[in-house]
């Protein structure tokens, strides 16, 4: 499903893990963009998280075209990873990090200023904003490894947030939220959407999605078996139904 101006644009790419025998993705072509609402589907280990991984720029290409935000993954990683956010899937910190949460969100400033440079004005205004569009201002001042996992997964979708990305990937992000949790991050998804940001969401609940169009790409097996539109209500439907498709055929 092509966009006359993509954010993300993949061309029969295969991608490997170190060691592997064999292609993770297999001859996947996708083109994402500015302001899609994409939702990633299919079993375990059908390549979802790969997926994201390969968009980030964090796996070598094999063969293939990709190019995000303006920068091809294969010689410039880095520029990629300035303009995407990206949302690990069940990161936890130890209760003993030695970093407030404030910090923890600076660190999304760190792709644009750079490790070595000391965050300025700019970078602490672009922090609050993130901090606030989470709701999470009053936990500023708090160690991190002392939040539960609902409150660190809010920080750290905070920190993707503080870069200003172009592109936000996010794995699983509903996970370790109660259901009013995950009503306010859809609510914020929406307005992200609707300002131009791209939303890439590997899930497996498909509940109070964001009030938008949804576009589904259902994998299986390293491959993309759909790649549709459709209303919020009939994503878990459709991705079900592809599912099925790919086990029997």
């Amino acid at each position: 499903m092509a966009s006359s101006d993509p954010v993300i644009l993949l061309e029969n790419v295969y991608t490997a893990y170190e060691g592997a025998d064999r292609p993770t993705l297999t001859d996947i072509s996708l083109s994402v963009g500015k302001g899609e609402f994409v939702i990633i589907g299919g079993p375990n280990g059908a390549g979802k998280t790969t997926l994201l991984e390969t968009i980030n720029g964090m796996l070598p290409l094999t063969h293939g075209k990709a190019v995000v935000c303006g920068h091809d993954v294969r010689g410039n990683g880095v520029g990629v990873r300035r303009r995407v956010g990206y949302l690990l899937q069940n990161f936890a910190f130890d209760p003993l990090t030695p970093f407030t949460v404030e910090e923890v969100v600076l660190m999304g400033r760190f792709g644009t200023i750079g490790l070595f440079r000391k965050p300025g004005k700019e970078d602490h205004e672009a922090a609050k904003r993130a901090l606030q569009l989470l709701g999470i201002e009053d936990l500023a001042s708090r160690p991190i490894g002392q939040l539960s996992g609902g409150q660190q997964q809010k920080v750290l979708l905070a920190q993707s947030l503080a870069r200003d990305p172009d592109v936000l990937l996010l794995d699983e992000p509903f996970s370790n939220l109660d259901m009013f949790a995950r009503e306010a991050i859809n609510c914020l998804l929406s307005r992200l959407v609707a300002s131009g940001i791209a939303v890439i969401i590997v899930s497996h609940a498909f509940d109070d999605l964001p009030d938008c169009r949804v576009r589904v790409v259902v994998m299986h097996d390293g491959r993309i078996s759909l790649d549709r539109e459709c209303l919020p209500a009939d994503v878990g439907l459709l991705i079900r139904n592809a599912g099925s498709a790919s086990l029997n055929a």
